[in-house]
């Protein structure tokens, strides 16, 4: 068995031994055939390429196997990743990808049983904020100086850094905007707001007995805290700082926000796709959304007139990084997964997959020319350089899960944002310190 599998193995079982004790207690989501990939993407001289080969390498004449792993459950996503799949098996000889979906909530697990009976795939690809817990597992090859991420946006980038070593290739991206009724906002008077000040005076402006002015996703759990953190980014405050001065703010700030009356309560139950719902319906007026809800809104509002601006500042734009990841395993058929990666990752495939899965471009630079300057998407595109990844962390769960019950707390009056930043503070300092 190859070292790194060796590694491989160690940590799957110590992660194993884990998963059946949580179970116990409980009870029961084209480079040419025969080339190396572009220099600029895969140079030739991997020192450790011919030792990470796969075992599975086929004898001449036949196709090398590559596989992949998945979570996705959108049937339009695999069906387009699985049209680029078969257009690079097609388009050379020397590697046959297949995919596998595995469920969001078993791939973690799968990856660790796969790791402990040396049946991992060659490529997986993963949800961003839980990359780093992943490189824990000992199982990714280090892409450092393997592929080049020059033109990438640095939040995607730093997602599958850790260490200082590049873990990862991102996929594609999304974020979070302010998403506004334009003839609400007319009727009113009001212009687009920019600061909090401003959202706090247009969302007034804009509440009446059956409209409330904001909404955003602020359930207690990492779909919450997706959407709260922009706000906490915003006033300079981190995700492991949060019981201070610019924390206390954004908390106060979600909490004037309810006590004005601008935004309801309700809001704790509320997915991002509720609240897209009770935008689209016209009971809220402006909201805190992704790019994902575009395709569903413009099939099912044709007629509501929406734009998408930057989520107003405190004392700077931020937005919170989606979207997922590509892996490569170590010990696997490096080669080949490279070589992929690189046919993946060119500008037509790039631009056929972020469409079908209405996300925006990784690379910057195919990002720019992605849209026209009118469409819905572009605000996204500028509000990418301002999104910051979750972590890079591996128990960045753990921290997600203080935040947005300190978020939960302001909203429901459970606590003030004193006591809430407080009660935060004190659960991650014992996660991170």
């Amino acid at each position: 068995m190859k070292k790194r599998r060796i590694t491989a193995l160690l940590t799957a079982l110590t992660m194993a031994a884990g998963i059946l004790t949580g179970c116990g207690a409980g009870g029961g989501e084209s480079a040419p055939a025969g080339e190396t990939p572009a220099a600029d993407k895969a140079p030739a001289a991997q020192e450790s390429a011919g030792e990470e080969k796969s075992d599975e390498t086929a004898s001449a004449g036949e196709s090398q196997a590559i596989t992949i792993w998945y979570y996705w459950e959108t049937e339009g996503h695999q069906v387009a990743l699985d049209q680029v799949i078969q257009e690079y098996n097609g388009s050379q000889d020397q590697y046959e990808v297949t995919a596998k979906y595995v469920p969001f909530a078993d791939f973690k697990k799968q990856l660790s049983i796969g790791a402990s009976a040396d049946e991992l795939p060659d490529i997986a690809i993963l949800d961003s904020p839980d990359h780093a817990s992943y490189v824990e597992m000992g199982i990714f090859e280090d892409l450092t100086g393997k592929f080049d991420v020059s033109n990438y946006y640095e939040g995607t980038v730093n997602s599958c850094t850790v260490d200082g070593k590049l873990y990862g290739v991102p996929f594609g991206a999304n974020c979070l905007a302010l998403y506004y009724n334009e003839d609400m906002l007319t009727q009113a008077g009001c212009s687009v707001p920019t600061t909090w000040d401003e959202l706090m005076e247009t969302a007034k402006a804009l509440t009446t007995d059956s409209v409330t002015g904001l909404a955003l996703c602020s359930v207690q759990n990492e779909e919450g805290t997706f959407n709260f953190v922009p706000w906490l980014w915003s006033t300079g405050a981190t995700s492991y700082d949060i019981n201070n001065e610019n924390g206390i703010r954004a908390l106060t700030f979600i909490q004037n926000l309810i006590n004005e009356g601008v935004m309801s309560k309700e809001c704790i139950n509320w997915t991002q796709g509720d609240v897209m719902n009770q935008f689209i319906s016209g009971n809220v007026a402006m909201m805190e959304n992704g790019p994902w809800q575009i395709p569903t809104m413009q099939a099912e509002a044709p007629d509501l007139n929406w734009k998408v601006t930057l989520i107003p500042k405190d004392a700077e734009y931020a937005s919170v990084l989606g979207g997922e990841n590509y892996a490569v395993i170590n010990g696997g058929n490096v080669y080949g997964a490279l070589d992929f990666l690189t046919y993946a990752t060119s500008e037509e495939k790039v631009k056929f997959l972020m469409d079908k899965f209405g996300y925006i471009s990784a690379d910057k630079t195919i990002a720019e020319s992605q849209f026209a300057a009118d469409s819905p998407y572009q605000p996204f595109v500028e509000e990418l350089n301002y999104a910051m990844p979750r972590g890079p962390l591996a128990e960045w769960p753990s921290v997600s899960d203080a935040i947005s019950l300190a978020f939960n707390q302001v909203i429901t009056g459970t606590a003030t944002p004193e006591d809430a930043a407080a009660g935060a503070q004190a659960t991650i300092d014992g996660i991170v310190k």
